[in-house]
């Protein structure tokens, strides 16, 4: 069961996405809240996998709010205006449902949620140690982790190069993809390339070859690979 809130200035939009709610057999909707402090205290110490968010709203809009939140569950925007629909995209909301909305739509909506939800929690730790689910446009990708040749950094982009599959483009820091995965697996060599330890053929002159793949050696990042080559042997 998906637990839901909402938050919007206006009570007949909450009340609609409780209605709608309630015909949605894997949502439990549990509180919806017209004032942004009122909701932060709410999830506070009742966390929610999902938020059903309005964007403009008196006191903070919905997507300052969204990124104050220190635990963020999936979120699905409700809101009257279409120009804010990039900034979602970056946020990775579920979807972005503009008023007013109809049931069907709601229900594309949240089985979005569902699958994303499915795909995260219902796998197991044996599972999430051999692969990352990384959100592509509106949707999940699963990566297998053995299967990444290496990743490119591009601006606030990180391209994914995988053997014998087309690259996978997320958006995503170098530091926040690092931390999800093994410091002994994975080794960040210039400030623009991640590598896998294991797929790396040779090191010369401070390029790494994988795959006929010719990858620069940053020179702040060389006496780390140093020695975790060293003491892979």
């Amino acid at each position: 069961m998906i637990k839901a809130i909402a938050l919007d200035d206006e009570p007949l939009a909450l009340e609609l996405i409780e209605a709608f709610c309630e015909k949605i057999d894997f949502l439990q909707f549990e509180k919806g809240f017209t004032k942004t402090k009122a909701a932060l205290q709410y999830l506070e110490k009742n966390p929610v996998q999902l938020l059903f968010l309005d964007i403009k709203m008196p006191a903070v809009s919905g997507i300052d709010f969204y990124k104050s939140l220190s635990y963020k569950p999936m979120l699905i925007f409700t809101t009257s205006y279409s120009e804010f629909a990039l900034e979602s995209y970056e946020l990775n909301a579920v979807d972005y449902l503009l008023k007013p909305f109809t049931l069907s739509r709601f229900e594309k909506a949240v089985e979005k949620a569902k699958e994303i939800y499915n795909l995260v929690h219902h796998a197991t730790v044996a599972e999430q140690s051999k692969h990352l689910m990384l959100k592509v446009d509106y949707g999940v990708v699963k990566v297998v982790l053995t299967d990444i040749l290496f990743i490119e950094g591009l601006d606030n982009y990180l391209k994914i190069h995988l053997q014998n599959q087309l690259p996978i483009v997320v958006r995503m820091t170098m530091k926040t993809l690092l931390e999800k995965l093994s410091e002994k697996e994975f080794i960040r060599v210039h400030r623009s390339y991640i590598v896998p330890v294991n797929r790396i053929e040779s090191v010369k002159q401070r390029i790494i070859t994988i795959e006929g793949e010719e990858i620069p050696v940053g020179k702040h990042f060389e006496q780390h690979l140093k020695v975790l080559l060293n003491s892979n042997r």
